[in-house]
C-alpha cells in the first residue's frame, strides 16, 4: 500500500500535538502516561516527536484523557496560526 504524502501542514500539526503533549506529561515519564493511556511507550515516543504525526482517534482521545487534556483544546491547540476554528471543521455530511 503507497501512503500519500504529508503535507507541511500535517507535519507542522503533528509537531505541534507532539508538543502539547510533551508539555502536559511534565514530570510524569513516558511509560507512565503510555499506560494509563493503553498504548506503548514507543507509540507515544513517535507522536511526541513528530514521526507519527497523524494518530488514530481513539489513540489521541486515550492520551487526552490520561493527561486531562480535553479534545477541544488539542483541537485548538493542533489548528495553523491564524485560522478561525470554524475553517477547521469538516463539512456536515448530508443524509
Amino acid at each position: 500500500m503507497v501512503r500519500t504524502p504529508l503535507t507541511p501542514w500535517e507535519r507542522e500539526r503533528g509537531e505541534r500535538f507532539g508538543t502539547l503533549l510533551r508539555r502536559a506529561r511534565g514530570d510524569r515519564s513516558m511509560v507512565e502516561v503510555a499506560a494509563a493511556a493503553g498504548v506503548s511507550a514507543e507509540t507515544l515516543r513517535k507522536i511526541e516527536t513528530g514521526r507519527a504525526p497523524t494518530p488514530a482517534f481513539f489513540t489521541v482521545a486515550a492520551l487526552a484523557a490520561a493527561l486531562g487534556i480535553s479534545l477541544d483544546e488539542l483541537a485548538a491547540t493542533c489548528l495553523p496560526a491564524g485560522l478561525p476554528e470554524d475553517a477547521a471543521r469538516p463539512p456536515a455530511l448530508s443524509a
